[in-house]
């Protein structure tokens, strides 16, 4: 039987819903472009490769920094696009756990067990891509405070600014999704609006010398302490040692990330079943686009010839000076240099305005995603957490974990400067693995795999074993020592949150879950569902 639609979403979407086992629970508000505005925002090229800029000024330099964009972008979209094809198919907001049940059995394998694992790698990376997000944007606004008003930048006043954002960000989601989908709607064009103004800034209005092309596209940097003598990972590529340049890929792969949030806005878009892949493979493309413009704009906007004085009394050169500033943001200072303190404080407040809007998405999408998990029971207090907000129709208890957990990853920048850097492999890790498990689930199923109306068709196949192999490199990758020597202040601790919390859930999987989680559940006969579906429109 039909089920009737609530004000606003289409009959199809809402019978497709069904199909999967749920109801219309969260309101279809979206339409293509905001559901591509939504990853777009989350990937924030004015976020991701500003906040890792000094990062990738000491591990690998501009030449890596630049082309190493090109290449990683390449992959992703690669990534992106198996993504896409899944979705077509299963347009709900539990995404890539969902899918993972949905293609395990089809490939010989345990839906359950691929579908947990699944899910929590995925609630990992989006916690942790919340955190890298809103610290970021709390280094750059502190460096705005610094420079507007002489607010002191220290561990602790970073920590504070950071608990800020994170709870207005809470709170912005919490008022319900048409204020979240005009946010992200206006976001989209400031991102572009920013870009321009940096290309602009770095370039044009550049009152120095600027880097040339030449040099952009040629010069490395290893200021991560490896020295590759007598090392078996001792090979060198444009100077530098393999292992330094293929650490500096994380700038690109972090930005890089986050577009399954389109996968996961589902229930809350119209035409879903293209809206979604479209959303996810356009916003990956647009972003590699105009992240390799941005860079290469950043690289040249920086004034080599210039001798400043850094803080110890000695001659530097503009590069040197970027990264030793005094508000810890290299790029304000790039642009500082390039059009002077007032020129730079405009452009830092566009870029902080950006990376404002990209957090308030991921906590929306990060929402989104666990909310599904928690409705088929898959995290302590499932009931709990699965309330919906009866007059907003938003996630409010899940929206509030996510923000505080995002708080407990960034705490360790309290002791360890490269903590942030942590945080990022984390999140790349984490979404990742997730990203790719239904991707090669699919790869596996073959003709048993039911395409939706967005399809690859016979590229399929090619897609997916790159993708896969892509990713199990990258899996390795960020696992590995960013700064030598290796002390506590400089110790990667991606490995130990990822024993700590998959650890813990592979422990209650193998000794409690797997007696009663089953994957995804069906919410109920299309009856129930409508059921559901009116009780809420009453409450509203």
């Amino acid at each position: 039987m039909a089920i009737a639609p609530e004000p606003g979403a289409s009959s199809r979407d809402t019978e497709q819903l069904h199909a999967l086992g749920y109801a219309q629970e969260l309101r279809r508000g979206m339409r293509t472009f905001s559901n591509f505005a939504v990853s777009f925002t989350i990937i924030s090229i004015l976020s991701g490769c500003l906040t890792l800029f000094g990062f990738a000024m000491n591990v690998g330099g501009p030449a890596i920094m630049t082309l190493g964009w090109l290449v990683v972008g390449g992959f992703v979209t690669l990534v992106a696009l198996g993504m896409a094809e899944v979705a077509s198919s299963y347009p709900t907001a539990g995404g890539l756990y969902y899918w993972a049940a949905k293609l395990a059995p089809e490939s010989g394998r345990d839906p359950a067990k691929w579908s947990w694992f699944v899910g929590w790698f995925n609630l990992i990376g989006q916690v942790a891509v919340t955190a890298g997000i809103d610290f970021g944007l709390a280094s750059f606004t502190t460096a705005l405070l610094n420079l507007t008003i002489g607010f002191q930048v220290t561990p602790q006043s970073t920590i504070a600014v950071y608990a800020v954002v994170l709870v207005l960000h809470a709170l912005l989601n919490t008022f319900g999704i048409q204020l979240v989908k005009v946010l992200n709607d206006l976001s989209v064009w400031w991102h572009l609006v920013g870009v321009a103004v940096i290309v602009v800034v770095c370039t044009l209005l550049n009152q120095h010398t600027r880097t040339d092309l030449g040099t952009v596209f040629s010069k490395t940097v290893n200021n991560t302490g490896f020295d590759p003598t007598g090392s078996p990972i001792g090979l060198m590529v444009l100077g530098i040692p393999l292992y330094v340049a293929l650490i500096g890929l994380l700038n690109a792969q972090y930005t890089l990330t986050g577009y399954d949030a389109s996968a996961h806005m589902s229930e809350e878009t119209h035409d879903a079943a293209t809206a979604a892949p479209r959303g996810i493979v356009f916003s990956v493309v647009v972003s590699v686009i105009f992240g390799f413009i941005l860079l290469v704009a950043m690289n040249i906007g920086i004034t080599p010839d210039k001798v400043f004085q850094a803080a110890d009394g000695t001659a530097v050169d503009g590069y040197a000076h970027a990264l030793g500033s005094s508000t810890g943001v290299p790029p304000a200072q790039i642009w500082i240099d390039a059009v002077g303190q007032t020129g730079g404080i405009i452009v830092l407040f566009l870029v902080v305005g950006a990376q404002f809007f990209c957090g308030m998405s991921s906590v929306t999408a990060n929402s989104r995603m666990i909310y599904a998990f928690s409705r088929d029971g898959a995290v302590p207090a499932s009931s709990f957490w699965h309330r919906i907000n009866k007059r907003t129709r938003t996630l409010t208890n899940w929206i509030w974990l996510a923000a505080v957990g995002a708080f407990i990853l960034g705490l360790p920048y309290l002791y360890s400067p490269v903590a942030y850097f942590a945080i990022t492999s984390i999140a790349v890790i984490g979404l990742y693995v997730a990203y790719i498990i239904p991707v090669f689930l699919r790869l596996l199923a073959g003709d048993r795999f039911t395409e939706g109306p967005w399809t690859l068709g016979r590229w399929s196949r090619p897609i997916g074993i790159v993708a896969t192999i892509w990713v199990a490199i990258v899996f390795v990758l960020f696992m590995l020592p960013q700064a030598f020597p290796i002390t506590i202040s400089s110790f990667n601790y991606t490995p130990v949150v990822f024993l700590v919390v998959l650890g813990g859930a592979a422990i209650w999987y193998f000794a409690s879950a797997h007696k009663w989680f089953k994957g995804p559940k069906v919410q109920g006969s299309p009856e129930e569902l409508a059921a559901i579906e009116r009780e809420l429109e009453l409450q509203a």
